[in-house]
């Protein structure tokens, strides 16, 4: 009998593959370190990440001073460079808070004022009239109004997909389907015990979401306690967005941004979300109570939207630490262990920046960091928006390739070879809501009524019909979108004429 082969020791293990923990992981990987992601779900981007706004936040509105403000304002400039070089879908709409009572309108010169203490200078009082001139389907009462011109909008799901495909080039281990259920210290070795097997490392970084304050107790800490906020969004169809061409934001409270209405990088405009504290971390569906908000709170914000269809309803969970108006970045050297905590909805703005303080506070609790210089390109990922030309659209592409011709979601206009290639990616789909996140398939107006048998047979055939696993030979990353061009635009609003719609879920 063969002996059982030795585990190995990871330099550094990260706990979470979330938008943090894959950029975590990509940044330490940058390093002369062995990483090792280790992830409870199925797939990377699973959890809170995978169902939020999308909106790249400048920070203008966080508490000056805070980590929190520092890290978004840093993360926003970094994330959009990012963005470039690897094909992330963002745009830069910019974002007007619409003031509705006469309290509001007064908290607007504080919120600029806020705004210049974080360093962040470039937004303008403006009265009713200019609010109207900007978004003309505001309903009635607006009294005036601060914009913001930086404001963006992204898409999370190749995001996370971005920065964990660039961890894993980097060399980093990814571990799915690894719960973490104990966390035992030996001889300067922690070993994190999973159902699917231990993982031994020197250091850990604890970026779990929802789960971080179970983690952090795992590690012998009883510091704080995760509440799940549950936000709940409506999409309304492609046919919605002449309506919002920015991300207009109520006038914020201690609870929370509010409900805004926003447009997103696939064509859709978004309503919500709702911020309801529950005890359940996993209660990610959407409740009539919820739904009944958002449309009265449409019906106030912009009543012209409520005429148009709603594609999809979704409901996302996100940390909310009682308490604690700031992120929770802290070390433990005894146990050489870092926990990354209280991350709120700012977190995939913040995401890359984290990345860097977290880097920064390991090499201050005396992990020894030198950086690589054999790394590798960032990768391109699977283009999703609607600003570049994807593949349907694109003749050379489909000459070269005809499955790039062929639709299986009429509604996303998703093809048979951006399916095969989420299959054989590195960190390839493996479950129908995977493929979603890679693809758009199943995520327009139909809701994969049409195309859902279709795109899971495909599913099924490229993966041998138990999900993509790792003896699928991964091919060259995709490539980058292509610029636009008017003949693009002109297909662009053709399709949105026929109907193609929403993928946000």
């Amino acid at each position: 009998m063969s002996a059982t082969p030795p585990v190995p020791v990871f330099d550094v293990a990260v706990i979470g593959g979330g938008v943090v923990g894959a950029a975590v992981a990509r940044e330490l990987a940058g390093h002369q370190l062995s990483v090792v992601l280790v992830e409870a779900r199925s797939d990377v981007g699973d959890g809170t990440s995978k169902a939020n706004t999308g909106i790249l936040h400048t920070g203008f509105d966080a508490g000056p001073g805070t980590l929190e403000s520092r890290l978004v304002a840093r993360g926003h400039a970094l994330l959009s460079a990012y963005a470039r070089e690897t094909g992330i879908p963002v745009e830069y709409p910019g974002a007007l808070l619409a003031a509705r009572t006469a309290e509001e309108s007064a908290a607007l010169p504080a919120l600029q004022a806020k705004a210049v203490a974080n360093g962040y200078h470039r937004t303008e009082l403006i009265g009713p009239d200019a609010v109207y001139g900007l978004v003309p389907a505001l309903g009635p009462g607006v009294l005036g109004g601060l914009t913001v011109p930086d404001e963006g909008i992204i898409c999370t799901w190749t995001t996370t997909l971005a920065l964990a495909r660039d961890a894993r080039a980097r060399g980093t281990v990814i571990l799915l389907d690894h719960p973490v259920t104990a966390a035992v210290d030996t001889d300067g070795i922690t070993t994190l015990r999973t159902p699917a097997g231990p993982v031994r490392t020197r250091w850990t970084v604890n970026a779990a979401g929802l789960g971080a304050d179970r983690i952090d107790a795992l590690f012998g800490h009883d510091r704080f306690t995760v509440t799940p906020r549950r936000g709940e969004l409506l999409v309304f169809d492609k046919l919605a967005r002449p309506l919002v061409d920015r991300i207009v934001l109520p006038v914020p409270t201690a609870v929370g941004k509010g409900v805004l209405v926003a447009p997103t990088v696939y064509g859709n405009v978004l309503l919500g979300p709702t911020a309801e504290d529950i005890t359940d971390r996993t209660a990610t569906g959407t409740t009539e109570d919820g739904l009944a908000f958002l449309l009265d709170k449409g019906a106030e914000l912009m009543p012209r939207l409520l005429d148009e269809e709603v594609t999809a309803a979704y409901a996302g969970l996100r940390a909310s630490v009682t308490g604690r108006a700031d992120y929770l970045i802290e070390a433990d050297p005894d146990r050489r262990y870092i926990l990354v905590g209280g991350i709120r909805s700012t977190g995939l703005s913040a995401s890359m920046a984290i990345a860097e303080h977290v880097r920064e506070t390991l090499a201050a609790s005396g992990l020894d960091l030198r950086e690589r210089t054999d790394l590798p390109p960032p990768p391109a990922v699977p283009y999703l928006g609607e600003t570049g030309i994807r593949p349907y659209q694109d003749g050379e592409r489909i000459a070269a390739d005809p499955a790039y011709g062929e639709i299986v979601c009429f509604c996303e206009r998703v093809t048979a070879g951006e399916i095969r290639d989420a299959c054989h990616a590195p960190l390839p789909a493996r479950t129908p809501d995977g493929l979603r996140r890679r693809t758009r398939a199943m995520n327009g107006r139909c809701q994969g009524f049409f195309c859902g048998p279709a795109v899971e047979r495909m599913l099924a055939g490229h993966t041998g019909g138990h999900g993509c696993t790792a003896r699928c030979e991964p091919p060259a990353d995709p490539a980058p979108p292509r610029p636009s061009s008017p003949a693009r635009t002109a297909r662009e609003e053709t399709a949105r004429g026929r109907g193609s719609s929403r993928p946000t879920r």
